[in-house]
């Protein structure tokens, strides 16, 4: 009685006490066809041939490890070979389907293609095809990783396999279709298992755990099925390794502990202090997680991981799409892509990946680690010079600080056009440095030129001003180069209109800034937004605001919303230049440019619209014709500029071309 009792207590819990244990992954293997997890359609295709008689004589089964070729291939073998005759749903009680399950059945021949991949070995199995089945109706030879055969086991077999004896059918197994002959795939129904999905895993290792007499938390079970990567039998190895460490109760930090990873919220901080280009704190971040026991290659792995999820939440995907993070990161990720820029979490992903294969040929894998984490914390704002590029296809001058000053560059650099004072008669066209000059791409990791701060101009003159009075000419830079500078020959032209109107002013829609005789700001009346001005009232105020901002609220079409708010309407190619916009750097100054305009707050409603729906740009205006010798001196002028020499020594540049103002 006592042996009975300990046999019982044993079956109840994998004791190790029991010699004839036998590990999860082949206690737990699907048996039916309705048991396949994540294969559902080999499954019905299968069932199917069966039920209409259209079975074939050979099949390939491909796909990753652990997705379960061979299982399907042992429960095809039984329904074809059930006792009561061909059936989808075999009878798993009979002699034939448990000696099938246990691999020792006589009919049903397993050969390893790994370890019996020579001619002879294909030979003898010629040689054998012709005896008929002694207690089933098929022979069935299910061969495994049959993409190790030999080129010539692989000549041997074509005959046989094109028209074997009615009684045989081939099942043939790999992972790496791509080195089998052309001539043998073309013989055979191919299926293609597909890896199987996180939730699907959960579910199965949440009903394995129950038939255990387990516990384990959903956050630990999401763990183990995302680090088994689509495979199950590698999910549930790892899971019975954790039962055996926890002791039958799972958790995610018992989790981490045993597979030496690090959790999600340590990715993030590691992340955010990248983001922050804090290299202490993230030096700091990775030696917590190696003390706690990570690999140092393991963390590059999973710092991979966790890049492509952040860049996959950049573009637009959903949570759905998140592979090794939790679903519920989603936000974070979010909010971190944005401030990071898409072209900076690709560049990291570059990073991270080439130092993974370094890290696995080193044994100084931590260093190289560190280095790596240190380079993206020196790595300017890739997004930011993109967008400038951007800017400069769209005629946009370049001459703008990129990104504001939310990023630390990566090192100080002289700007020698602070103090310049452009001359009032001979860059009346140097709107063409940034817009015209080509340079070529920057050799190294220096942010871009930040464009000379100066006090604003007033937006318009006094009221007792005269249209006829001494006024500067608009194609003129004054004092103030760097605003005329950015504004650019297109803008001059376009916003000649408006200039005229804030020169000689109304009471009913213009604010002007008057000075009394002392000289004294006297408040300026308030402006009237209407549908006729407010483009360009906004367009006045971007004037006043960072090039980068600029550029990018320029991409919008300017709509009136109310009496103190304007929306602005981004197309749907200019996602990424919505969700900048969004950021109080972006934002912030351009509510103050509008209230300074108008004399009053101004609220921005942004929205998501259509390509149609953007205003096209004015054609630029055409420049006279310059001779030889003055298009010479222009020449030599852009050349000499202190923002072209900043931009050659900030970048390694040379100057490459310089075309004529168009």
């Amino acid at each position: 009685m006592s042996d009975t009792v300990s046999t019982e207590k044993g079956s109840d819990s994998a004791s190790n006490q029991d010699p004839s244990y036998v590990v999860v992954a082949r206690r737990y293997r699907p048996r039916t066809f309705e048991e396949l997890v994540g294969q559902e359609h080999v499954g019905r295709a299968l069932k199917n041939a069966i039920e209409t008689g259209r079975v074939g004589h050979a099949y390939l089964f491909t796909g990753a490890r652990g997705v379960g070729k061979t299982s399907t291939a042992r429960i095809f073998a039984k329904a074809l070979n059930n006792p009561g005759g061909p059936a989808a749903v075999p009878d798993n009680d009979s002699d034939i389907a448990q000696a099938i399950d246990s691999g020792e059945d006589i009919d049903v021949i397993e050969i390893d293609g790994a370890s019996n991949r020579g001619i002879d070995e294909i030979r003898s199995l010629r040689a054998n095809v012709g005896v008929r089945p002694s207690r089933s109706r098929y022979k069935i030879y299910i061969i495994d990783e049959v993409h190790m055969l030999t080129q010539a086991a692989f000549n041997a077999l074509l005959k046989t396999l094109e028209e074997p004896p009615e009684h045989v059918k081939f099942i043939f197994c790999t992972t790496d279709p791509e080195k089998m002959p052309i001539t043998v795939l073309s013989r055979c129904q191919r299926f293609d298992f597909a890896p199987v999905e996180v939730p699907k895993i959960v579910k199965r290792l949440r009903e394995i755990v129950t038939a255990e007499n387990a516990e384990a938390d959903e956050d630990a079970l999401e763990l183990v099925a995302r680090r088994a990567a689509g495979s199950m039998r590698d999910s549930q190895s790892l899971l019975e390794q954790v039962l055996s460490f926890t002791d039958g109760k799972l958790t995610a930090d018992s989790v981490h502990a045993m597979l030496g990873t690090a959790d999600d919220d340590r990715l993030h901080a590691l992340a955010q202090a990248m983001s922050d280009r804090d290299s202490a704190s993230a030096l700091g971040q990775l030696d917590q997680a190696i003390d706690a026991g990570v690999d140092a290659g393991r963390l590059a792995e999973q710092l991979l991981g966790y890049f492509r999820d952040l860049m996959a939440v950049t573009v637009g995907c959903d949570a759905s799409l998140q592979r090794h993070t939790a679903a519920s990161m989603h936000e974070e990720l979010k909010k971190l892509g944005d401030t990071w820029g898409l072209q900076t979490v690709l560049a990291v992903v570059a990073m991270i990946d080439q130092t993974l294969v370094r890290v696995r040929h080193s044994v100084y894998g931590r260093v190289l680690l560190e280095a790596t984490v240190i380079q993206i914390c020196n790595l300017p704002d890739l997004q930011a010079i993109s967008d400038l590029a951007a800017a400069a296809s769209n005629g946009l001058p370049l001459a703008g600080q990129a990104g504001g000053e939310k990023k630390k560059l990566t090192r100080p650099t002289p700007n020698p056009a602070a103090e310049y004072t452009a001359p009032e008669s001979s860059w009346s066209d140097s709107s063409s440095v940034g817009s015209s000059s080509a340079v070529s791409p920057p050799r190294t990791s220096a942010p871009p030129v930040a464009a000379p701060q100066s006090d604003r101009p007033p937006v318009s003159q006094p009221a007792d001003r005269s249209p006829d009075s001494d006024a500067p000419d608009p194609n003129e830079v004054t004092g103030d180069g760097a605003s005329n500078v950015a504004a650019g020959a297109e803008s001059t032209e376009a916003e000649s209109p408006v200039r005229a109107n804030l020169d000689t002013p109304t009471e009913a829609d213009t604010a002007a800034v008057r000075t009394d005789s002392g000289g004294a700001a006297v408040a300026a009346p308030k402006m009237k937004l209407t549908a006729s001005n407010v483009r360009d009232v906004f367009s006045t105020a971007l004037q006043n605001v960072q090039q980068m901002t600029a550029a990018i609220a320029a991409t919008a079409d300017v709509q009136l919303s109310g009496d103190a708010e304007i929306r602005l309407v981004f197309p749907a190619e200019s996602s990424m230049s919505m969700r900048r916009m969004e950021l109080a750097e972006h934002r912030g100054p351009v509510c103050e440019a509008l209230a300074e305009v108008v004399g009053h707050p101004v609220q921005l409603q942004l929205a998501a619209g259509t390509a149609s729906g953007v205003r096209p740009a004015a054609p630029p205006a055409a420049a006279p014709k310059l001779s030889a010798k003055e298009r010479m001196e222009r020449m030599r002028e852009i050349e000499a500029h202190p923002w072209v020499q900043a931009c050659i020594d900030t970048f390694q540049a040379e100057i490459v071309k310089i075309d004529p103002k168009r």
